[in-house]
């Protein structure tokens, strides 16, 4: 055999797992009790978490809560910048711990619909239009915890967590008006 044939066969025999890897993206997976959700996935909307369904109001000058918070001090929150923000806290997090259960659960009888053969048209319409329908509510908690977090700060409270937080090049100032 020349050099050229044995370096395509060594060639084809080394990409052969990523082609493998590629004709199986899924596998391991058929075995979730949801499907399209992962377990870390299910924990976390059951938990409330943030999951990047904010991310733009944070990379837009709209802090978010949690981490308001842990900033507090540097961000020399008032009394009641604090109260208030740990209140917009606690109501946020129950409120997205019902909506991700409510996401987990639509989800749930997307899976069902296949599993059970039962995956009409019209059902699976339905379902998955419920599932996006869940989603949006959740993206739309977190965001507008961000929202109104936004109006508790002051402009230079929200410029300094910009800079806290890694949001600013070169430490410059993040500006927004107030007006919503």
């Amino acid at each position: 055999m020349n050099m050229h044939a044995t370096a395509l066969i060594a060639g084809l025999l080394l990409a052969a797992p990523a082609f493998a890897q590629h004709a199986q993206p899924y596998a391991g997976q058929q075995s979730r009790p949801i499907k399209a959700l992962s377990d870390d996935a299910v924990k976390q909307y059951l938990d409330g978490a943030g999951l990047g369904y904010a991310k733009a109001a944070e990379l837009n000058h709209y802090p978010g809560p949690m981490h308001v918070l842990e900033l507090a001090d540097k961000l020399e929150l008032t009394a009641e910048q604090r109260k208030r923000t740990a209140e917009l806290m606690a109501q946020h997090k129950a409120e997205a711990r019902q909506l991700g259960r409510k996401l987990v659960e639509a989800e749930q009888v997307l899976d069902e619909l296949f599993r059970s053969g039962r995956a009409e048209q019209q059902k699976l319409a339905a379902q998955v239009k419920a599932a996006a329908a869940a989603e949006g509510e959740y993206r739309l908690s977190h965001l507008e915890t961000h929202r109104r977090m936004r109006a508790l700060l002051t402009d230079e409270q929200v410029a300094r967590y910009d800079r806290l937080r890694g949001y600013t090049a070169h430490g410059g100032k993040a500006t927004h008006s107030k007006g919503h």
